[in-house]
């Protein structure tokens, strides 16, 4: 298993648009329709079968990357718990299952401008008509691959690979000296 503090992103600074999220449990999860119905019973939470969207309940996540591929998150305490669940939930049935734990970070954008402070590295249309509440996609920021979640109305959850942490922070902290202070 890997050392845990092997999973932290670099330290970044707060603001009030800005946050680093917790360490957290991620698998990336692919396989056939059986399998998805049973990954789902084994996460406590039915996998999204509507291209870019997420399903969720309080502390888990499941977002829809592909037609065969989901990222499920769960808390960093679950991780143990939820191996065991899905090696013994999944064992009959054909899948991939790759815990990603140790590889990624997330960070929070949240406020009137977080839309806007990812439109200038993002090419997507970011509009709420476009892209509402609910949806994600796999999508880069400037020259970072990134998973983009628009979790409430003026809030992104932005998953990004631990190693690209800093260079994200610091293109979207150039990007804000352009917001009024």
């Amino acid at each position: 298993m890997a050392n845990p503090g092997l999973r932290q992103a670099p330290p970044v600074e707060s603001s009030s648009w800005l946050r680093l999220l917790p360490p957290a449990t991620r698998f990336v999860f692919r396989g056939p329709a059986a399998a998805h119905a049973a990954a789902g019973t084994v996460f406590g939470l039915r996998l999204p079968t509507t291209p870019c969207r997420a399903s969720m309940r309080p502390a888990r996540a499941a977002l829809w990357l592909g037609p065969d591929e989901h990222l499920l998150m769960a808390p960093a305490e679950d991780l143990g718990a939820l191996r065991s669940a899905f090696a013994s939930g999944l064992r009959d049935i054909p899948h991939s299952l790759v815990d990603v734990s140790h590889r990624q970070g997330a960070l929070e954008l949240r406020g009137p401008d977080a839309a806007w402070l990812l439109t200038a590295g993002c090419p997507l249309d970011l509009d709420p008509a476009a892209f509402p509440v609910g949806m994600c996609t796999r999508t880069v920021f400037a020259k970072t691959e990134i998973v983009l979640w628009r979790t409430a109305a003026e809030a992104f959850h932005v998953e990004v690979w631990r190693s690209f942490t800093a260079y994200l922070v610091g293109m979207l902290q150039e990007v804000a000296r352009e917001l009024p202070q």
